[in-house]
């Protein structure tokens, strides 16, 4: 309202009209004013009115009033109220200021002084000297005087700041003295605070006392009797009703103790300060300030302690020689005490809570660093015994002791403001529980109040679990956020608890009462503890930093002395250590271990006076060294697996094992690194199943064992292990326990078969191949080990019900065969022997059921069990797959084990023979009723073993008599090519390669189960084929092997080459087991019938078998050693050393495999040197087999050279008599000896003719000349044509001696004449020798144009019939050249002569370019795809080509690789060693080879002509053609035979064209070298389709 009045034209017309508008206006706005006082009053019309005032003086300062007028204005402004001059002045105050602070303000401040000095006309002096400052009064002229200044100021401070001496006559000491008493007097009930009260008024005014002194004394009086609380309390309110003069007189008391240090605050003044507090007779922020130290100084304490702290522990890291300066600890803690007498605000703290003022005591300790009131041991007794008696009423309630202890007594607070005792557990929460926060590790003061806390915590537990098992609730599963105490107890156990345990030494009873209350918790919330404890508790507390120092200093003097002789005073010290600081001690513990492996045994026998926290925190320990570990888990060269590693997982196994320490965390986290695709932690599953269960994942067990576990599980568990497997009942229990807390068992199954894959893909894709090696057998073994376990500890329902059936394993969890019926394989024999008891006792006849029904009973249980699991298979392999094996039978191979094929009865026997001996030696030294019991032990223990056979051998038979009545339809006949091409493959590649390679015993039953095939005479399965398709290429088998898995291999091979040796071994052995059989039939018809003796294979075309075998063999081996690649070399020297037993025989063999192993040695002695511990260990073992090695005459057939009397004079039947027919041992029809005697009489006559002619040239050459015609050509015929160099110059020599001894008696024409007379002589011997060897040759040509017609015909109908069986006159190639069946009747007829020279020098000379040039897959055979028609037409074009290009060095070179082609005998054994055992009769024979090999060379190709003879009536459909072919080549090879013939007249030409034959085939073909690729000039059709079955069978391996 007034600043819309006072508008500029009021201040512009103020002479004529503004200054009487003015005045009105400040007339109303008094007059209109209620309340008579204008200063004091509350309406806004008091500041109307100054602003009124305000405006005049500004306007008349800064115009457009003038200043006059303004002056003269508050001159009638003043005679309109008595307090008119107070506002003015007032106003004038402000401007003052204003004016003042204002620069260049020398106007405006002249202008102000100009109106105050006119308005001093109408103010009074006084006033004006009340209300504005010196300066202003000095600038107006009111004070002339200018000391007046100085003496305000000397009397502003004398009355203000100088304190007057009390006039102590004034003030009489009687009434203080009666204050004292009457404040000091009994408090009874007349005797109140306002009585008191009144008193003291009385005794002031009487007495004229200083109030303040008579404050102090009623304080005084309060110290001495605080506990009369409840008077004085009330007093001081009435008294002092002003907290901040009660706060400065208690802060004087305070200031005057710091003053004094040498005496200490008194405790009664904290006490009546804490009682003030607990009453709000005063603030805590108002007495906080005058307490010492300040919170920076108490701050920076802190700090220096915590650095102090970690400093002492660095200190006991460093070994110093310097003396040490001993610390008594009595200095310490006197040290501490003075701490806690200096600091006033810890001596509050602690009064509080003696008060029972606790939520002051909380503000306090928040003020301070955490923790630091409560490090204060008197801090936390009071805080202790604050909880005593909060928790009492509860505790009584719940702390499970017997009513008939009777624990002492804790009274409760009588001050009713201090917290109100807990009566149930919810009431914890409010007071208890924020008040052992706070306490944190100090409650180690208090052992009895820590016990009663844990006691509280197991009951309120136990009483949540109670609840929830009411509700329903899975009680494994962590309480819900409700009205329970369980995280609460969490978050005691990780701040208070356990760290206030560290701080108590060698209390093992409350450790387990601490275990009693975690152990509740599950292991994720109990190891998320331990970590805590361990990790980060000991970095909040100085105290426990110093603690952990001391601790681990002590550890490591003791773990310097572990030993074995000291276990138990070792073990003694670190049970009490671990008692109270385990977590970073079992660290240290487990350091040393992974460095020093050899301590594992000590330190866990030393660990068995742990307490049950200190084993539980020892797991937590193992997982995180695991888990968290810097260290890299490879060694440096990433091949192998870090030795601490190792180390660990030992340790691991033998912990628990022999300690109950709960396996669920590491099991849990074996299956997180399974799911994060890392594989290396199974090593821990590994040590921990072998160790609990007793279950080894050994591959290397001997032949004993491997028999042994065919058996039943007690001759397992005594015979079949390397160890006695003892006392682990108990532990494989917790192990099956541990796995079923939290369903692991299924689950570590199924992420370890499906991690065998993802570790060569995934998880290791840029690691060493041998690492990848590693951990895939790691995984493979593991898995084995594991899968047994289960199988041997659920029982069968919890085994069932545990685990996915094999369908789903297989389709939906994508684990392959081998595994999934390995996991499955003991569900099937359970159910079928469930049926099969079904079955039984549903007969009526069951107790006089003979055996045959019986095993009718049980094929039928097998077939109803089994008939749904053939129908799941059928549909994961596509339809082809079916057309050559049945599901049934893919089944039937991989649900059996060697327990359901053969009945280990001589280890049952060995096994029950040596426990009779223990028997018998007990028996002699048992005393007392000890020996009785083990007599007693060993008796029950035969008798187990007795049973167990005989049960393993009924169950035995049964399974047989399955097997018979399923083989049937195993192997379906749809074609005669099934039996020979996919059936075979189908059954290698889905059922034998799998399965040897996966477990030792697995490798040994394929081999039994192949031969329980045969054994059963299987339709439509070739034994023979099988045998082929295994033996003839094992280098990619061999390369893609791990370790392991090629150690089982070589298992396999073992087994199947000890069946193929005992044939070989004994003909009535082969005759029994394999004669009509149809395993060995070599004709193979789609109606299965084979009833001709001749479509078998004889004893000796098997034993020729064998020794291709072996050659075979030798030379993928030999590869994989010249191939530089560490895994084909690692995995043929397992392969060499485990089929050892039965390869090599042959002392060819044995010189070339020992030529390669030096090579391998040298080369790797520096360089890799498990290898060469390899190669050593096999070298070592291959010399002291020498001496049992076998003669190749011995180990088959050799065609035998023809005698000295034989060369001479041949032998010739009467004309018109026929030779008598001959039959041979192994069965075969013998050529009559009329139609083999012409061509063999040729060649004898050629050779008797030859060797006369060279015996008479010998005189008149040198001996130059004769070794320059047997000069080795090439490498591969280097030895051999040498010896004959060697042979020839010693004849030479004899015959020039004699020839010498005569010319001495003989005169030179004599001689001359002579010599002319002898090259007449041998001139027309000449002759003779070439018309002789012409005839020869037209008749050799003229048998082989019969044998190509015979051959072309039946290569047409093999064309005609469109399969690639053996049917009909098919034959069976192999790639070294021999055949299975031929037209003739199934005899196997060796080919050395054709392959030998190759085959030797590719063992001699192969190397890593073989493997580069070889392609296909790994068990490609050659043997599967039928000649080339033309391939013998071919071979003889060759021949002729040859033979017209050769010239005298080709001919003798020939003749010298005569001895390697004329039998396979020759072709693996040196001249030189023949030349060196033979005598003058041998040398003689020597030469004759060399025109006795032709002949046996076409002798072993005539053999095969009365076999074909009778089965050219079925082949003249196209004889016509091949008759014309015949004709044309014959006329080129008597074409060539001329050309050759004039360049040199040896009779050898023949020879020579077979070996020069061989020879260009190998230039022509250098890829024959390899072992791999098979012989190129048969047809291309064949090759083709070799390539795309090698292709096909790489991808499925």
């Amino acid at each position: 309202m007034a600043a819309s009045c006072l508008n500029s034209e009021l201040w512009k017309s103020w002479e004529r009209q503004g200054k009487t508008e003015y005045i009105k206006q400040v007339k109303q706005l008094v007059k209109n004013d209620e309340n008579p006082s204008l200063l004091f009053s509350k309406s806004t019309k008091n500041q109307g009115l100054t602003r009124f005032i305000y405006e005049l003086i500004w306007h008349g300062i800064n115009g457009p009033l003038r200043k006059e007028a303004a002056a003269s204005t508050i001159g009638e402004l003043v005679s309109l109220h008595k307090e008119m001059p107070s506002i003015i002045l007032d106003v004038v105050g402000v401007i003052d200021a204003e004016t003042a602070i204002a620069e260049n303000n020398t106007e405006e401040r002249q202008r102000f002084c100009f109106i105050v000095r006119e308005s001093e006309k109408y103010l009074s002096d006084k006033l004006l000297k009340e209300r504005l400052d010196i300066d202003t009064l000095q600038d107006v002229g009111t004070l002339k005087n200018r000391n007046f200044y100085t003496k305000f100021i000397k009397v502003k401070t004398k009355l203000y700041y100088k304190q007057r001496k009390f006039n102590l006559f004034r003030e009489e000491s009687e009434g203080y003295a009666k204050l004292i008493t009457e404040l000091n007097q009994e408090i009874c009930g007349s005797i109140t605070p306002k009585y008191i009260l009144e008193v003291i008024k009385s005794l002031i005014g009487c007495f004229n006392l200083d109030p303040n002194r008579v404050l102090d004394i009623i304080l005084e009086s309060f110290e001495c009797r605080p506990d009369q609380y409840q008077f004085f309390i009330p007093l001081l309110q009435s008294y002092m009703c002003d907290p901040k003069i009660l706060c400065e007189v208690l802060g004087f008391k305070f200031s005057f103790y710091q003053s004094n240090p040498e005496e200490p605050t008194p405790e009664s003044l904290y006490i009546v300060t804490a009682l003030m507090l607990q009453h709000e007779v005063i603030l805590l922020d108002d007495i906080y300030c005058w307490l010492t130290p300040h919170d920076s100084v108490i701050q920076k304490m802190w700090e220096e302690e915590m650095s102090s702290a970690q400093e002492y522990v660095r200190k006991l890291n460093i070994i110093s020689t310097k003396d040490k300066d001993k610390e008594e600890p009595v200095e310490e803690k006197e040290t501490l005490q003075d701490n806690f007498n200096s600091n006033q605000k810890f001596g509050l703290c602690d009064a509080l809570l003696k008060v029972g003022n606790w939520n002051h005591a909380e503000q306090l300790t928040r003020k301070l660093p955490d923790h630091c009131a409560m490090d204060q041991a008197p801090v936390a007794k009071s805080l202790c015994q604050l909880l005593h008696s909060t928790i009492e009423p509860v505790y009584r309630k719940n702390c499970g002791l017997s009513s008939k202890v009777m624990g002492q007594p804790v009274p409760l607070p009588t001050n009713p403001l201090a917290p109100r005792p807990a009566v149930t557990f919810l009431d914890l929460r409010k007071d208890a529980i924020p008040m052992l926060l706070a306490l944190g590790p100090s409650l180690h003061n208090d052992p009895v109040l820590m016990y009663k806390i844990l006691r509280l915590s197991k009951a309120a537990l136990a009483q949540k679990d109670t609840l929830r098992l009411q509700c329903g609730a899975d009680p494994v599963m962590p309480a819900p956020q409700g009205d329970t105490l369980y995280m609460d107890i969490v978050t005691l156990l990780d701040e208070v608890i356990l760290p206030s345990l560290s701080h108590m030494d060698c209390n093992c009873c409350i450790a387990e009462e601490v275990w009693n209350v975690i152990k509740q918790y599950p292991y994720q919330i109990r190891y998320c503890l331990y970590s805590r404890w361990k990790n980060e508790t000991y970095q909040l507390h100085a105290k426990l930093l110093r603690k952990r120092g001391e601790s681990l200093k002590k550890i490591k003097s003791i773990m310097k002395r572990v030993s074995k002789e000291n276990i138990k005073p070792a073990g003694r010290l670190i049970g009490k250590l671990t008692h109270s600081t385990p977590g970073f001690l079992f660290d240290y513990v487990l350091l040393q271990i992974q460095i020093y492996d050899n301590l594992i045994g000590p330190v866990v026998d030393s660990l068995k006076y742990l307490t049950s926290l200190s084993y539980d925190v020892l797991g937590y320990c193992l997982v995180e060294a695991m888990a968290s570990a810097d260290r890299a888990c490879f060694k440096y060269d990433g091949t192998s697996i870090s030795a601490w590693l190792q180390s660990l997982s030992k340790f691991c196994g033998a912990i628990f094992k022999k300690y109950n320490i709960e396996l669920t965390g590491l099991l849990q986290y074996v299956a997180n690194q399974l799911k994060a695709q890392k594989s290396l932690d199974l090593l821990i599953l590994k040590e921990i199943v072998q160790k609990m269960a007793g279950i080894e994942a050994a591959e290397e067990m001997t032949a004993e064992q491997l028999d042994a576990m065919a058996g039943g599980e007690l001759l397992k568990a005594e015979a079949g292990y390397f160890s006695q497997v003892r006392n682990t009942k108990k532990s494989s229990q917790r192990l099956k326990e541990a796995l079923g807390e939290q369903n692991l068992a299924v689950a570590l199954c199924l992420l370890m078969a499906q991690q065998r894959y993802c570790v060569v893909y995934r998880e290791t894709e840029n690691s060493h191949l041998k690492l990848v090696g590693k951990l895939y057998d790691q995984c493979q073994d593991t898995l084995v080990q594991f899968g047994t376990f289960l199988a041997s500890s659920l029982s069968v329902e919890e085994y069932t019900t545990k685990l996915p059936s094999i369908h789903s394993m297989l389709a939906d969890y994508h684990i392959h065969t081998d595994v999934a019926f390995f996991l499955a394989r003991p569900m099937f024999t359970n159910a079928i022997n469930i049926k099969f008891d079904a079955l039984r006792k549903a007969d009526p006849n069951c107790k006089k059921m003979s055996a045959q029904m019986k095993y009718q009973k049980y094929v039928e249980a097998a077939a109803e069990i089994m008939g749904p699991v053939v129908e799941s298979i059928r549909p994961l392999h596509p339809p082809k797959v079916w057309e050559d094996i049945s599901p049934q039978f893919l089944v039937t191979f991989w649900s059996l084990t060697m327990y359901d094929l053969h009945v280990p009865v001589e280890s049952y026997q060995k096994e029950i023979a040596k426990i009779k001996a223990l028997q018998a030696m007990e028996k002699d030294a048992a005393v007392g009723g000890k020996g009785k019991k083990e007599q007693e032990r060993y008796t029950a223990l035969v008798e187990k073993l007795e049973e167990e056979r005989k049960k393993q051998q009924e169950h035995v038979e049964k399974v047989m008599a399955r097997l018979k009545q399923e083989k049937d339809s195993w192997f379906l006949s749809r074609s005669a090519k099934s039996a020979k091409n996919e059936t075979i493959t189908q059954f290698l590649q889905r059922c034998i390669f799998p399965r040897c390679i996966f477990t030792s015993t697995d490798a040994v039953y394929c081999a039994k189960f192949v031969h329980t095939i045969h054994s059963l005479k299987t339709a439509n399965f070739s034994t023979l084929l099988c045998y082929d398709r295994l033996f003839c290429d094992i280098t990619y088998t061999v390369t893609s092997c791990t370790e392991n898995e090629a150690n089982r291999y070589g298992r396999f091979l073992c087994a199947m080459l000890e069946t193929v040796m005992k044939w070989h071994a004994d003909d009535v052995t082969f005759n029994k087991e394999c004669a009509n059989y149809p395993g060995f039939v070599t004709k193979f018809r789609v109606c299965n019938q084979f009833s001709e003796a001749d479509d078998h294979v004889g004893f000796e075309n098997y034993r020729h078998v064998c020794h291709k075998w072996h050659y075979k063999i030798t030379k993928a081996l030999v590869v994989c050693l010249d191939s530089k690649d560490y895994v084909q070399i690692r995995n043929s020297l397992i392969i060499l050393i485990k089929i050892l037993p039965h390869f090599p025989v042959l002392p060819k063999l044995v010189q070339i495999i020992e030529k390669k192993i030096e090579k391998v040695r040298e080369e790797e002695k520096s360089q890799r040197q498990d290898l060469f511990i390899l190669a050593t260990s096999y070298s070592g073992h291959l010399k002291a087999k020498s001496s049992s090695m076998i003669k190749e005459s011995d180990f088959h057939q050799v065609p035998e050279k023809p005698s000295k009397a034989q060369e001479t004079t041949p032998k010739v039947e009467p004309s018109g008599q026929h030779p008598p027919v001959t039959k041979p041992a192994n069965g075969e029809v013998a050529k009559p000896e009329k139609e083999r005697s012409s061509e063999r009489h040729a060649n004898e006559k050629s050779k008797e003719v030859a060797k006369e002619s060279k015996e008479k040239k010998s005189t008149s050459r040198q001996v130059d000349s004769s070794s320059t015609k047997s000069a080795p050509t090439k490498s591969s015929t280097s030895a051999t044509s040498s010896s004959d160099s060697k042979r020839d110059s010693g004849q030479v020599k004899e015959r020039a001696d004699k020839e010498k001894g005569k010319e001495s008696y003989e005169s030179k024409e004599k001689v001359s004449k002579k010599e002319e007379r002898r090259e007449e002589t041998d001139k027309e011997r000449r002759a003779k020798e070439k018309k002789e060897e012409k005839a020869l040759r037209e008749e050799r040509i003229y048998r082989e144009e019969q044998r190509f017609l015979e051959r072309s015909s039946k290569d047409d109908r093999y064309a005609v019939s469109n399969s690639g069986t053996m049917s009909g006159g098919d034959r069976y190639y192999d790639r070294g050249g021999g055949t299975y069946g031929s037209s003739g009747g199934g005899s196997y007829h060796h080919r050395g002569e054709a392959d030998d020279p190759h085959d030797r020098e590719d063992i001699s000379s192969l190397s890593n370019s073989s493997t580069g040039s070889a392609t296909g897959g790994s068990h490609r055979r050659s043997s599967q795809e039928p000649p080339e028609v033309d391939r013998d037409a071919k071979r003889r074009k060759m021949e002729a080509v040859s033979s017209s290009k050769s010239t005298k060095s080709d001919e003798r070179k020939a003749a010298a690789m005569e001895v390697p082609s004329s039998s396979s005998s020759s072709a693996m054994e040196k001249p030189e060693k023949k030349e060196r055992s033979s005598s003058k009769a041998g040398k003689e024979k020597s030469r004759g080879e060399k025109i006795g090999a032709p002949a046996m060379s076409s002798d072993m190709g005539e053999e095969r002509e009365p076999r074909k003879e009778r089965k050219v009536a079925r082949k003249r459909d196209r004889a016509e053609e091949a008759l014309i072919l015949a004709e044309k080549r014959r006329k080129e090879e008597e074409k060539a035979a001329k050309m050759q013939s004039h360049q040199n007249g040896d009779p050898l030409d023949a020879h020579g064209r077979d070996k020069h034959h061989y020879t260009s085939s190998n230039r022509v073909s250098p890829r024959e070298k390899s072992p791999y690729v098979r012989e190129r000039e048969r047809s291309h059709d064949r090759d083709g389709r070799d390539k795309h079955r090698r292709s096909s069978e790489a991808k499925r391996r």
